[in-house]
């Protein structure tokens, strides 16, 4: 039997990243637990029914932030203990633990935007005019029309635990209760659970394989499709029930508000996508199936590399390397802080049991960020860690410049920086080398895993929460039926008839967190957009190009989307960075398609 996963326990040290920096030890994290919700408590005492002036609502917000921040350190610490290893008991009860604080912590906190919006408008437009927190407090602002009652606000915010619920159950469903067991292949008997199965069954290059564990991990899902539904259903209901109280006029213009976009941006990136975009990728399927002399181009075929011979391996030592020359284009300070991540312990590269999947970066305010990875050694992770540590060096940049409350930009552009980093990394992979095969592979990667994840799967997600919105938005549940339904209308209106949708494609609904999130799945397009037109204007323009990209960065959160896009001198107010993304999308198709038959002669 081919051996499964080790535990934790048995992983090397050096691969796993060192969160003591937050909190040395669980004790020292209850501590800051209880001093926490005192601080809180202590906090609604003193400034309750005081924030009438802009002196005293500035020195409230001073001390409301340093409580933030420790919530903050706080949820980091929670979700980094568990993520890599969902199985442990110790960070399970931590982890419930602060999601019942949070929700007391929460409700004394709540009065805060609550007052400051009750007082006139001249004094939050003087207040704008002369706070550090300027942007917050515009976004503030804008909510306006949407707040409740002080004392509404306060219930909410200690029913919060109960709100987050829905994906605590879809995380305990999806990570401890599926049994996926073991399957048969070639007389070899192999493991089988989420995180072998997305990190190494499903790009393998063998198809018979690779189509078997497919059907072996679907079947095993589908067992559970009417609960997720249920968990799934329950918190779009939530959300629902949150717009209409608030008046909003949908549940998406309700999740738009957060990022400051509007309604025609957010269906702009799925129509133009779904329309132009499809075509390309079309094209793309069609060449991996001619590639791999395939009969039929299935849906789970669609994540096999172009050439899986020519697949380069890398150790986590070497992968630094290409991450240094690659990122080197945006200064020492920034190489700087890709040295410490590898240095000091902030990427977890671990393969275990219990670890869930995919990658993330987070950047608590009070220490610096942590990347989740799980390294396989295939040479694609580099795009993968490329991306992650964008966002590492993004937050480093603006938390070293802007406040907390202005540190963290707008979910629309957050992608930005991560997907442009794959970008840099593309480049410098092409320019490196002049051999056709080794071109393909970095097309042929820069194509599957950025575009194909990032903008395709992301924003064929997107236009699956969509038509879910509608149809809530129009007094229906939520079922399993229902929502394979849709996920199979989504991929069949995308691919066409160039992929054949096997049985399995239905539930790819229930394999995605991000859906928990808000609208989060279309800002990896929206970002991949920001972030191809801003690498080529690199490529272009350089120390130029790259000064503007650094102060876009730096300035965190204190500007909207459109104004940071601005700063970079990218216009998002219209579709044509959109487009001219698309563009080269198709240019990388066709360069792959030209370097395929220059090959083939060759061969």
């Amino acid at each position: 039997m081919v051996e499964s996963l080790p535990k934790r326990k048995h992983v090397p040290q050096e691969e796993t990243w060192d969160i003591t920096e937050l909190f040395a030890t669980d004790a020292e994290f209850y501590e800051m637990l209880d001093i926490t919700l005192k601080q809180a408590q202590d906090f609604h005492k003193q400034f309750y029914n005081t924030l009438n002036n802009i002196k005293t609502i500035e020195h409230a917000l001073d001390t409301y932030v340093e409580i933030l921040i420790n919530v903050d350190r706080m949820s980091n610490y929670a979700e980094l203990r568990l993520s890599v290893d969902v199985t442990n008991e110790a960070a399970q009860t931590l982890s419930s633990k602060l999601t019942n604080y949070n929700g007391k912590i929460a409700s004394e906190l709540t009065f805060v935007e609550s007052e400051i919006l009750q007082q006139p408008e001249s004094l939050i437009n003087e207040l704008i005019e002369n706070s550090k927190y300027p942007h917050y407090l515009k976004k503030l602002k804008d909510k306006q029309q949407y707040q409740l009652s002080p004392e509404v606000e306060s219930t909410l915010a200690s029913l919060s635990p109960t709100f987050d619920s829905p994906f605590e159950l879809y995380g305990i469903t999806k990570m401890l209760d599926i049994d996926f067991g073991t399957f048969k292949y070639k007389d070899q008997t192999y493991p089988l659970d989420y995180t072998t199965f997305e990190n190494e069954y499903e790009d393998d290059p063998d198809t018979e394989f690779r189509r078997k564990s497919f059907k072996y991990f679907s079947h095993a899902i589908s067992k559970y499709q009417h609960t997720t539904a249920a968990t799934y259903n329950m918190h779009v209901q939530q959300e629902k029930i949150e717009a209409n109280l608030r008046g909003y006029d949908s549940v998406i213009d309700y999740l738009l508000s957060e990022q400051e976009v509007t309604r025609e941006m957010f269906d702009r990136q799925i129509d133009v996508i779904m329309s132009d975009l499809a075509p390309i990728m079309q094209k793309y399927a069609k060449l991996l199936k001619r590639v791999h002399g395939q009969d039929t181009m299935r849906f789970e075929d669609l994540q096999v590399s172009i050439d899986p011979d020519y697949e380069p391996s890398i150790s986590i030592e070497d992968s630094k390397q290409y991450i240094f020359g690659a990122l080197k284009i945006l200064g020492q300070d920034y190489l700087n802080m890709v040295e410490r991540a590898y240095k000091d312990r902030w990427i977890d590269f671990a393969q275990n049991k219990g670890k869930e999947t995919g990658a993330y970066c987070a950047s608590p305010y009070a220490t610096h960020s942590y990347v989740f990875i799980s390294w396989t050694g295939k040479m694609t992770e580099t795009f993968v860690l490329a991306h992650e540590l964008g966002h590492a060096g993004h937050f480093t940049l603006a938390q070293k410049h802007q406040n907390y409350l202005e540190s963290e930009p707008s979910m629309y552009f957050v992608e930005a920086p991560s997907t442009m980093n794959e970008m840099l990394m593309a480049n410098y992979l092409i320019d490196s080398s002049d051999d056709p095969k080794f071109k393909r592979w970095v097309i042929g990667s820069i194509i599957s895993r950025t575009y194909y994840h990032n903008m395709v799967t992301h924003l064929l997600e997107a236009a699956f929460q969509r038509e879910v919105y509608n149809k809530v938005d129009n007094g229906e549940s939520l079922t399993a039926p229902v929502l394979n339904e849709i996920m199979r209308d989504v991929y069949g209106q995308f691919f066409g008839n160039a992929v054949k949708l096997s049985d399995g494609v239905e539930l790819t609904w229930m394999r995605q967190p991000h859906y928990y999130m808000g609208l989060y799945s279309y800002t990896y397009s929206a970002g991949l957009t920001i972030g191809t037109v801003m690498s080529q204007k690199i490529k272009k323009e350089g120390q130029q190009a790259v000064d503007q990209w650094l102060e876009t960065l730096s300035a965190g959160g204190s500007q909207s989307p459109i104004d940071l896009a601005d700063t970079a001198s990218i216009d998002i107010r219209t579709d044509k960075p959109l487009r001219s993304t698309i563009r080269y999308i198709g240019h990388l198709v066709d360069e792959l398609e030209k370097l395929t038959d220059e090959i083939e002669q060759s061969e």
